[in-house]
């Protein structure tokens, strides 16, 4: 464990907060480690009733961090696989935690940061809040955190988002679903609050049972998203040692445009 990621308790409610706020909460190894395994603390925990994910400092997240998409650039096929099914099972284990989870959206996110939030079950973030899902632009796609955030928003909604990486608003976010409120930033303690205060009259059996129901009904189990989750994984992995993956990798690395648009 390290301190990538803060765990603190207040009563029957946790709150996790992504720690790396020199690098806009990136994502790597030892957060992807650390999370999951928070995430399991907090699953087995019976005295947490529910969980809230924030972002230290200006952003939520920003996605890959930098030196690990060098660090995967580099390796080999199998490696990308392995590593990208962490990552699934993060996603995963947020996805069917038992426990009603909420998103504090406090700054941007990008890439694997939209994924947490898609998988959170309530999603609050403030206005001028930047999201994109921009994997196209290296030459890859948003393969792992794709049911969840197709789950969140609809297939057209991310037809579209996967196939420009736009960078789109959090006025934008709550109108696909991706946000469920969006308020000023010196409101959104208030409205975090005021959601977790709508989960404690229900019966913590009755929530984590609700939840699972709803996910069902939209045909989401967690055995066939493991499935679809290696099936992603292996995609990304292909996608990240092909041509075009390698050479949108090592555009981004280089500051340089990929060949593609000249």
């Amino acid at each position: 464990m390290t301190d990538a990621v803060l765990l603190e308790r207040s009563g029957t409610l946790a709150t996790i907060t992504l720690n790396r706020p020199a690098v806009h909460n990136a994502f790597d190894d030892a957060l992807i480690a650390s999370l999951t395994a928070l995430l399991a603390d907090v699953e087995a925990d019976e005295s947490v009733r529910a969980v809230v994910l924030t972002g230290e400092g200006a952003s939520f997240s920003a996605g890959a961090d930098l030196n690990w998409m060098r660090g995967m650039a580099g390796a080999s096929e199998e490696e990308n696989r392995t590593d990208s099914e962490r990552l699934a099972a993060l996603m995963h284990r947020l996805q069917f935690l038992s426990k009603p989870t909420i998103a504090r959206v406090n700054g941007a996110a990008y890439g694997g940061g939209v994924g947490l939030i898609a998988c959170c079950d309530i999603a609050i973030g403030v206005f001028g809040t930047k999201f994109s899902l921009s994997e196209v632009k290296l030459g890859l796609v948003p393969a792992v955190i794709s049911p969840y955030v197709v789950a969140a928003v609809g297939p057209r909604h991310a037809r579209r988002l996967f196939v420009t990486g736009e960078v789109f608003d959090a006025s934008h976010a709550q109108r696909i679903g991706l946000l469920h409120e969006v308020v000023p930033a010196d409101e959104l303690d208030n409205a975090v609050a005021n959601a977790v205060a709508l989960l404690w009259p229900g019966g913590p059996v009755a929530q984590r049972e609700a939840k699972m129901l709803a996910l069902a009904m939209a045909g989401q189990t967690a055995e066939e998203a493991h499935r679809v989750d290696i099936q992603n994984a292996a995609l990304i992995a292909r996608l990240r040692v092909s041509a075009e993956g390698q050479e949108g990798l090592q555009a981004f690395l280089e500051k340089r445009g990929p060949t593609w648009r000249s």
